[in-house]
């Protein structure tokens, strides 16, 4: 494939969402562009603005916190396997308000609470940290807010 085609291709592929530079390669990959075309392609893209990491970073965090509500835990891992900076990792998380995500916290826990038919306090605080700590949730958060909340 043509670079220029492979260029054009990509930033389509770019401009439809944000992408991660990972991301970019393997797309590249998959059009058949190898080795230092691959490189060229990437470099002219981020210099078009195209490719831009840490605006990848606040578009990923701020989403997967707003639409999945997936915990700070969880986003890390998840964003960690995108080979992103941890400059642009730290610059991302700030996308999370503090109130929001305690006030998601408490939305998830008090939703979670009213499904569990569990009569035993103990079992049902349990049932409840293990879903909250799965989704990324940070335990200790978690479990305040259980004991404080969770009669």
């Amino acid at each position: 494939m043509i670079i220029k085609e492979a260029k054009l291709k990509l930033a389509r592929y770019c401009a439809y969402q944000e992408r991660s530079q990972k991301e970019a390669r393997k797309k590249l990959y998959e059009l058949g562009v190898y080795g230092d075309d691959t490189e060229e392609v990437i470099v002219e893209l981020i210099a078009d603005n195209f490719i831009n990491e840490e605006r990848f970073a606040k578009a990923y965090i701020g989403g997967k916190f707003r639409a999945k509500r997936w915990g700070r835990n969880k986003i890390l891992f998840a964003i960690k396997q995108h080979d992103i900076s941890d400059y642009c990792i730290r610059s991302g998380m700030k996308e999370i308000d503090e109130d929001d995500y305690r006030n998601t916290l408490e939305h998830l826990i008090e939703s979670k609470n009213e499904t569990l038919q569990e009569e035993n306090l103990f079992i049902k605080r349990n049932k409840i940290s293990k879903t909250l700590i799965a989704k990324g949730f940070e335990s200790e958060l978690v479990w305040q807010y259980l004991k404080e909340n969770i009669q």
